[in-house]
């Protein structure tokens, strides 16, 4: 800032040395206010003024107040602030200091001290204005850039949030293919997830696991697919060379399901290739023994055990949820996982409940 734009407030109760100081202020190419008493200053010091040259003993309010109530009032704290005196003593000097005095001119004023540390102090308050502003700026420019940011985040949770919803939609119109083959029903598939949801959350799994088996689970049967139709749906029992093909739905499940880089998917491959291995190892496709079956797979074939029995297949009807809860328990350590039944029996009211939500409507 050229000198010129600078304004100097002197205040001053000698009419005398104020005008002397003045001559001084303006021959330096400084702007000049005046005050004649420490109330005047106060007053003035709210036109903009860049410096205050205040003498130490004035009526009304001395030099040592006009300083405190500068620095108390946020508009004016870093304001430079000289003192003219004639006091010497170390107590005077420290009592200014703490009043926030940044400098002190002895009586009578030499025109080149004043002169320079005039020149000195408003070249330190440039400095600090253009920090602050740079500050300023700095901060702005952050803002605005957390708010694009923010909107730019916004813009990508929504666009995840889409592709996950037409991620999962996608897998549930892949399920719904396998079930429809079977004459199962939307409602089982529902079920069967928020079962397996049910028995997870029971068991205190990580939430994110949960979820995952909220939408993983359903595809235990995508293998069905690639069954043939004469098998699938043969009324009658299955000779051994036609239940072996019935069994390699769950090879042909994991196959439909491998290498991809989605967690449900995965998780669906793995429950796919595994939910009809037995706890006590009699179960297939490669007789898996206890907790080397993934629990995601333990917990889904208790699940689909229960809702497929009792619900209504076209070639039997449902049998009483009381009979097949039995079942499950008597199979215990045989081909269901002992605190999978345990966990299942306990939450037995909310799989109740999940079942009078979705009722089946069928698919064919």
């Amino acid at each position: 800032m050229p000198e010129h734009e600078y304004k100097i407030l002197i205040a001053d109760d000698d009419e005398m040395i104020r005008t002397l100081h003045a001559e001084f202020v303006r021959g330096f190419g400084y702007d000049v206010e005046i005050a004649a008493d420490g109330i005047e200053a106060i007053a003035k010091v709210s036109l903009g003024v860049d410096l205050v040259l205040t003498d130490a003993h004035m009526p009304n309010m001395d030099g040592f107040e006009v300083a405190r109530r500068i620095r108390s009032s946020r508009t004016s704290e870093e304001l430079p602030i000289v003192m003219v005196t004639s006091l010497e003593a170390r107590e005077d000097r420290l009592r200014a200091y703490e009043a926030g005095i940044n400098d002190f001119i002895n009586k009578p004023v030499d025109h080149t001290e004043l002169r320079l540390r005039l020149k000195w102090l408003l070249e330190l308050k440039t400095a600090q204005d253009q920090l602050k502003r740079s500050k300023q700026h700095l901060e702005d420019t952050v803002a605005l850039r957390t708010r694009d940011l923010r909107e730019a985040l916004e813009e990508v949770t929504r666009a995840q949030r889409e592709t996950q919803g037409a991620h999962l939609d996608t897998i549930r119109r892949l399920t719904l293919a396998a079930e429809y083959k079977d004459h199962d029903t939307a409602g089982h598939i529902e079920r069967i997830g928020r079962f397996s949801q049910v028995v997870g959350m029971a068991m205190h799994l990580q939430p994110g696991m949960v979820d995952l088996l909220l939408h993983a689970a359903p595809m235990h049967d995508v293998g069905k697919l690639g069954i043939p139709d004469n098998i699938l749906l043969k009324p009658g029992p299955l000779n051994r060379e036609e239940r072996a093909i019935m069994n390699s739905h769950t090879t042909i499940g994991g196959q439909i399901l491998s290498g991809s880089s989605s967690p449900v998917i995965q998780m669906g491959e793995r429950i796919a290739m595994t939910h009809h291995e037995h706890w006590d190892g009699s179960g297939y496709p490669n007789g898996l023994l206890g907790d080397a079956i993934p629990i995601e797979a333990r917990i889904c074939s208790v699940v689909d055990f229960f809702d497929a029995l009792t619900m209504d297949r076209p070639y039997r009807e449902a049998l009483d949820p009381d009979e097949v809860v039995e079942m499950i328990v008597a199979e215990s350590g045989g081909a269901f996982d002992p605190r999978v039944v345990d966990v299942f029996v306990e939450a037995r009211s909310d799989i109740v409940k999940i079942q009078s939500e979705y009722i089946d409507e069928p698919t064919v």
